[in-house]
């Protein structure tokens, strides 16, 4: 990585529209400046709404890592933009949206501001950001500790499913999943 690039962590949500698109096309807009460079995508994951009214649908979630040469509040005002192409609406807090795009590190940043708390005040408890991430980085830490061992420990991991537009599997079966890639009893 250029000296002159910072290292960030994005989560991007859908639970509105044509989830999955939106996902793809957003990936493709936060990476269209010269001033931020894709280094890793996650896969998708499903989870059910993490707090916020009940009945919504459920999210289609997935972690980008990036390099960047915008400082944070650029990167930030950048990462609206992107939700706002995406006609995100901020009615409802933690409301259904077409689309939701978080930083959630930049670099070794901390900051308690309340516009951009720096790592997201709540990354570490959310299995839909910490289990995409760690598949794209199994040696990230937050808060000193691995992010895939907190995704486990995170209360909606248990619903936490992988998104491939066709079929899905806990994150538990995923982890019980055989090198061959067939789900433990499933043998032939």
């Amino acid at each position: 990585m250029s000296p002159l690039y910072t290292r960030a962590v994005i989560g991007l949500g859908s639970n509105l529209g044509e989830r999955s698109d939106t996902l793809s096309a957003a990936v493709a807009d936060i990476v269209d400046p010269p001033e931020v460079r894709l280094l890793a995508i996650s896969p998708i994951v499903q989870t059910k709404a993490v707090g916020g009214p009940a009945g919504q649908p459920d999210f289609l979630n997935m972690v980008v890592a990036v390099e960047t040469s915008l400082p944070p509040r650029e990167l930030l005002q950048h990462c609206h933009a992107v939700e706002q192409k995406h006609l995100r609406v901020r009615d409802v807090r933690w409301g259904p949206r077409t689309l939701d795009v978080d930083i959630i590190t930049y670099g070794d940043v901390v900051s308690s501001d309340p516009e951009l708390t720096l790592p997201h005040p709540r990354a570490a408890e959310r299995a839909f950001v910490l289990y995409p991430w760690s598949l794209i980085d199994p040696a990230a830490e937050l808060n000193g500790e691995r992010v895939g061992d907190l995704a486990v420990k995170a209360a909606d991991f248990a619903d936490l499913e992988t998104f491939d537009g066709f079929q899905s599997l806990t994150a538990r079966d995923v982890t019980a999943t055989h090198a061959s890639g067939v789900p433990e009893g499933e043998w032939p």
